[in-house]
């Protein structure tokens, strides 16, 4: 029975690893991420609402005077 000959098995795998990982960049290359997020500034807009428009007061519990 013939031996096998295992002394190009090494180039072999070496040069395949690297044309994956070739292909694999080519291939990620071409397609277009998001950048990373940014906060987006927003506009304030006053509303008038129909409470807005008279003068109210909130009192608090804690702030009456203590008998």
């Amino acid at each position: 029975m013939p031996q096998l000959d295992t002394s190009t098995w090494f180039i072999t795998i070496i040069s395949m690893i690297i044309t994956l990982f070739i292909v694999f960049q080519l291939k990620i290359s071409k397609y277009n991420f998001p950048k990373g997020p940014e906060p987006n500034l927003t506009k304030l807009t006053s509303t008038t609402s129909p409470w807005e428009k008279k003068w109210t007061k909130i009192y608090s519990p804690l702030s009456l005077p203590q008998q």
